[in-house]
């Protein structure tokens, strides 16, 4: 498996832009659902699959990482909210710093706790500064880590901690208006978020739509993320991979 942080690095270099599909093991009903969702990924050339939930209820659905790493060379990497969430089967994980809190326990507890499991897996580490952006009612990812989101209309807040986090040493920064989210992060935000930092920029949450997505890409986005409109509408991959080629 080639080096993830250098490969989206190298594609935010030459301009190109990269769409993951976010996998809620939760939200899997059936190894048909998932082998369909699947399916269209790969259709659509998706360049990576995120595995992981603010709260899973049913640890035994983590068995579905497992088939998919079967069936799929897509990418996976852990997108968790503990260490109980780590599963070795993937590729790499977002080892996440929530930057837009002061809830110790996401700025640093959790990863003490998983970084000696983390240091004798053959996981690749990706350090990446991770923002809540309030884009409506609250997520459960604010009601879990308790702590509030930046608010929507101020991207000032978002470019300083975004920049803080470049500053520590972080390799990616990630604005998340949460799962379910009612509208996406504000495209102004993106792009004052771009200007402030030279680190790769993800952004997720209340993506619903290819032009969201095209519009979130050319504020700024290098990669998008979208799981609850694909679980919805698992034809929506195919419009999203669309929305990489930019407009002539």
């Amino acid at each position: 498996m080639a080096n993830i942080f250098e490969s989206i690095n190298q594609t935010k270099s030459e301009g190109k832009k990269l769409l993951s599909i976010l996998i809620d093991p939760d939200s899997i009903q059936s190894a048909d659902q998932l082998m369909d969702l699947v399916n269209k990924a790969e259709s659509a050339s998706v360049d990576y699959l995120l595995f992981g939930g603010s709260l899973i209820t049913q640890p035994e659905k983590f068995d579905s990482l497992k088939m998919i790493k079967e069936i799929t060379k897509i990418p996976v990497i852990l997108f968790p909210s503990s260490p109980a969430q780590i599963r070795t089967e993937a590729d790499a994980i977002l080892f996440l710093s929530l930057l837009s809190g002061r809830n110790p326990e996401y700025l640093i507890g959790h990863h003490v706790a998983a970084a000696p499991m983390l240091k004798g897996s053959s996981l690749e580490i990706l350090p990446t500064g991770y923002l809540l952006i309030g884009c409506g009612r609250p997520t459960t990812a604010e009601y879990v880590s308790g702590t509030p989101p930046i608010p929507y209309h101020k991207p000032g807040i978002a470019a300083a901690t975004a920049m803080a986090g470049e500053m520590l040493g972080l390799k990616l920064i990630y604005l998340d208006g949460g799962s379910g989210a009612d509208k996406p992060v504000s495209f102004n935000m993106i792009s004052e978020v771009r200007k402030s930092i030279d680190l790769p920029l993800i952004v997720g949450g209340g993506i619903r739509s290819g032009e969201a997505a095209a519009r979130a890409f050319e504020a700024g986005a290098d990669m998008i993320v979208v799981g609850n409109g694909t679980e919805k509408n698992p034809n929506l991959i195919q419009e999203l991979g669309l929305a990489r080629i930019p407009s002539t």
